[in-house]
């Protein structure tokens, strides 16, 4: 079930990604996600795993912590 708190770090991901000037392309492929699934991360929709998280984190150079704005 998604919650309020998925669609908070989807966009927090979505600000922090687009302040480096990346796009949501150049960081799935980082990762080894695909385009759709980043897309849906950013909306809310799905919820990364723990490893998915921390290569966003590194890819962003922000801490893991610095993802969940709660």
């Amino acid at each position: 079930m998604i919650t309020k708190k998925d669609v908070k770090l989807g966009r927090n991901i979505r600000k922090l990604r687009k302040l480096t000037s990346l796009t949501q392309e150049e960081v799935a492929e980082r990762v080894g996600i695909s385009t759709t699934y980043m897309g849906y991360i950013e909306i809310g929709q799905k919820k990364p795993s723990l490893k998915v998280i921390n290569k966003i984190a590194e890819i962003l150079k922000v801490k893991v912590r610095d993802l969940f704005p709660y």
